[in-house]
């Protein structure tokens, strides 16, 4: 009598079913797990949005709220970006020319730089003023010197926080007179300057010289208040990735369902040949 070889598929289905079970747990926790980290992130970017409206509307307010006095001595340490840039200011001093300082500038009107020029109160506080933007033509003073307001002046603009961490890609080299961002103390250092804010203030365009056909240097009123905000694109982006996640795991689940049943009829097939050629009725001689 001869019997027929055993079927492997008979002894190996039970493993098969186990590891394509383990696999379906392992898909889904990691599915889990990155649907979990995408919907997170995009609703950090909601969040994000809200704050980056709040913060807009607050900066409208003070941009165009009426000028109040700069913030004192007593009042620096708690300047910060949060609560005071671009607060509309009102400052009264006296310009120290000789100690002015250009810092490359890209602006509306074309690359050149700003004029900072301190500004020396009554009580011996400085405040650096950025009087506004020259063209390299009009770099040297000599050239604008016509234009220097002398003796006690009122100054009005908005308050800026210092930039001291250079430009982009580019470090200020005070040693070189090569100045990429506005940094306060940096720049009050080079010029041996005391008492003085930290912060700066924009100086606002007056009417006689926006009116006039040519600027007359330097141009002030350039300050340029952007937000960007794409934080709804992003937050979009986020919730999108997350559900193609859930969709490719919904996907992959019914996907091996399908499989592991088109397993189990096979199994039970075989197994069910298996049973019946081993049986003594149905040996063969």
């Amino acid at each position: 009598m001869t019997l027929p070889p055993p079927d492997p598929s008979a002894h190996h289905a039970p493993a098969s079913r186990q590891r394509s079970a383990a696999a379906r747990v392992a898909l889904a926790v990691c599915a889990a797990l990155a649907f979990a980290g995408f919907f997170a992130l995009g609703t950090w970017q909601v969040e994000r949005r809200a704050w980056k409206l709040d913060l807009v509307a607050r900066v409208e307010q003070r941009v165009h709220a009426p000028a109040t006095d700069a913030p004192g001595r007593d009042r620096w340490p708690r300047v910060n970006a949060v609560d005071d840039e671009y607060r509309h200011l009102r400052i009264t001093g006296t310009f120290l020319h000789d100690k002015e300082t250009l810092v490359q500038a890209s602006t509306r009107l074309g690359a050149g730089f700003w004029v900072l020029t301190p500004l020396q109160a009554a009580d011996g506080t400085v405040v650096l003023v950025n009087r506004g933007f020259v063209p390299p033509e009009a770099r040297d003073r000599a050239t604008r010197a016509a234009t220097e307001p002398t003796g006690e002046t009122a100054v009005t603009g908005l308050l800026r926080i210092t930039e001291p961490k250079g430009g982009f890609l580019r470090n200020n080299e005070p040693a070189g007179e090569r100045w990429f961002s506005r940094d306060v103390q940096a720049i009050a250092a080079a010029r041996g300057l005391d008492n003085v804010a930290p912060y700066f203030v924009d100086a606002e365009a007056l009417p006689s010289s926006s009116s006039a056909a040519a600027p007359a240097w330097p141009a002030a009123g350039l300050t340029v208040i952007a937000f960007p905000n794409s934080h709804l694109v992003y937050a979009i982006t986020w919730y999108g990735l997350a559900l193609m996640v859930l969709g490719a795991a919904w996907y992959a689940w019914r996907d091996g369902r399908r499989r592991a049943r088109a397993a189990d009829g096979g199994s039970g097939e075989n197994t069910a040949h298996a049973d019946a050629t081993s049986r003594p009725d149905a040996r063969r001689d």
